[in-house]
C-alpha cells in the first residue's frame, strides 16, 4: 500500500488574497504623507522653540522632497534585485525609524537641538521616496485592469490621512502632560508613526512566502533608455509642477491662514480641509477618464487651482473657500500624474522605472518649491509675490499637462 503523499497547505483563494493586498495597499497609503504634512502647521512652533529662521524653517520642510528627487531612481534597481516586496517592506521600516529619530530630544545648544529633527526628516525622505516610486508598479502588477480606480483609492487615502494629520498635530501639541503642553515633538511622532506598525505587519503578511519573490521582467529596460525618451519626460514635468503645488500650500497655507487673524489651531483646520478636499479630488478623477475628453483631463484639471490662487491674492480672508478649489485641483493632479505613471508604461517593469525617473526629477523640481515661496515672503514680508509663482507653476502645469495627456508610451518607437 503506497504511503499518503504530503501534501502542502493550499494557498488563499483567489479573493480572499485580493482582498489581502487591497488592506496592505490601503495601509502603506495611510502611511505616506503624516509624517510629513503634520510638519506645515508646527513650523511655528519647531522656530520658536529651537530659534530657527523663516528660510531654515522652508529649507527643513523641502528636504525630504530633496531625499526623493536623490533616491528615487535607486528604487527601480533595489526592486529589480531583491523583488519588490521587499524592498517596500524595508522602506516602511526605515520610514518608522526616521519618524522616531525626528522626534528625538535635543542635546545641549545650537545645532545639538535640531540634529535629530534634520536627521530624522531625511530619513523619513528616503524611506517615503522608495515606497512613492513602487507604489504605482505595485498597482500596475497587480490591478493591471483597474489602475485607475485602484490609483485613485490609494491616492485617495494618502490625501485623507496626510489631511487627518495636518489637522490634529496642533491641538496634540498642546495637551497637557504632566502640567506642560505635549510639544511639537510628541505631535510629530504621534501623527507620523501612529499606523505605520500595522502596515508594516499587513504588508509582510500579504507577501510572505516564495509565491510573492519579483520575477524579472523578461525584457530589460535601464534606465538609460528611461531618461533619454520625451514621455517619460513629459510626465516628470507634470509630477514636478503638481508636486510643487501641493508643498508650497501644504508647507505655507497655515501661515497664510495665521496672517489673515486666524488662530493656529484653525489655520492648521485649513491645511486640513485643503488635503480632505484632495482626497475628493483624487477619487473623481477615474470618473473624468472616459471618453474622448480623457486625453484633455491632465490639462483641464490646474484651472481650478488657478482661480483658488488668484482668490488668494485678491480675497484671502475667504481662505477656506480658496482651500476648497486648490485642494480639488490638488488631489486630481496627484492622481494624474500617477496614474499616467503606470499608463504610459506598457508592463509594471517600464512603469517602474518611469516612475523612478518621474519622481526624481519631479521632487526636484518641487523641492525648490517652498524654499522659493518662503523666501520670496521673506524678502517682500507679504504673500502676493510668492502667491504670483504658485501661479506660474500652475501654467506651467496647464501647458505640460497638454502634452502630457496624449496617448503615448515610454520605450516604444515611435
Amino acid at each position: 500500500m503506497a504511503s499518503p503523499s504530503r501534501t502542502t497547505p493550499p494557498p488563499p483563494a483567489r479573493g480572499a488574497a485580493v482582498a489581502m493586498l487591497v488592506v496592505a495597499v490601503c495601509l502603506v497609503a495611510a502611511n505616506m504623507r503624516p509624517a510629513i504634512t503634520g510638519l506645515g502647521p508646527l513650523l511655528d512652533q519647531i522656530g520658536a522653540d529651537t530659534g530657527m529662521s523663516i528660510d531654515a524653517l522652508g529649507v527643513l520642510a523641502a528636504v525630504p522632497l530633496v531625499a526623493w528627487a536623490r533616491f528615487s531612481p535607486l528604487a527601480h534597481t533595489l526592486s529589480r534585485r531583491f523583488g519588490q516586496p521587499r524592498v517596500l517592506l524595508g522602506s516602511l521600516l526605515v520610514l518608522l525609524a526616521g519618524t522616531v529619530v525626528r522626534s528625538l530630544p535635543g542635546v545641549g545648544d545650537g545645532l545639538g537641538q535640531v540634529v535629530w529633527l534634520w536627521l530624522g526628516t531625511a530619513v523619513i525622505g528616503l524611506g517615503i521616496a522608495v515606497i512613492n516610486v513602487l507604489m504605482p508598479a505595485v498597482v500596475k502588477r497587480e490591478f493591471p485592469g483597474r489602475v485607475a480606480l485602484v490609483t485613485a483609492m490609494y491616492t485617495a487615502l494618502l490625501g485623507g490621512f496626510g489631511a487627518i494629520s495636518s489637522g490634529v498635530v496642533v491641538p496634540i501639541s498642546h495637551l497637557d502632560v504632566g502640567g506642560d503642553p505635549a510639544g511639537w515633538r510628541v505631535a510629530l511622532l504621534a501623527t507620523g508613526a501612529a499606523l505605520l506598525p500595522l502596515a508594516i505587519l499587513a504588508w509582510w503578511l500579504t507577501h510572505r512566502g516564495p509565491r510573492h519573490v519579483h520575477v524579472r521582467s523578461s525584457t530589460h529596460r535601464g534606465r538609460t533608455g528611461i531618461w533619454t525618451d520625451p514621455v517619460a519626460w513629459l510626465v516628470a514635468a507634470y509630477m514636478g509642477f503638481q508636486s510643487a503645488m501641493f508643498y508650497m500650500l501644504v508647507t505655507w497655507l497655515a501661515a497664510i491662514s495665521m496672517s489673515t487673524g486666524r488662530s493656529e489651531v484653525v489655520a492648521g483646520i485649513d491645511v486640513m480641509v485643503y488635503q480632505l478636499m484632495s482626497l475628493a479630488g483624487a477619487t473623481t478623477l477615474p470618473f473624468l477618464l472616459r471618453g474622448r475628453v480623457e486625453r484633455y483631463i491632465p490639462a483641464l484639471i490646474p484651472a481650478l487651482a488657478i482661480v483658488g490662487t488668484i482668490g488668494l491674492m485678491a480675497a484671502p480672508a475667504a481662505i477656506t473657500l480658496w482651500a476648497v478649489l486648490l485642494g480639488l485641483s490638488s488631489g486630481s493632479t496627484l492622481g494624474m500624474s500617477l496614474t499616467l505613471m503606470a499608463q504610459r508604461a506598457r508592463d509594471h517593469d517600464a512603469s517602474s522605472a518611469l516612475s523612478g525617473m518621474s519622481q526624481s526629477v519631479g521632487y526636484l523640481i518641487a523641492a525648490l518649491g517652498p524654499i522659493a515661496f518662503g523666501s520670496l515672503h521673506s524678502l517682500t514680508g507679504g504673500w502676493t509675490a510668492s502667491l504670483a509663482l504658485l501661479l506660474v507653476v500652475l501654467v506651467l502645469l496647464t501647458v505640460t499637462g497638454f502634452f502630457a495627456g496624449r496617448p503615448r508610451f515610454v520605450l516604444e518607437r515611435r
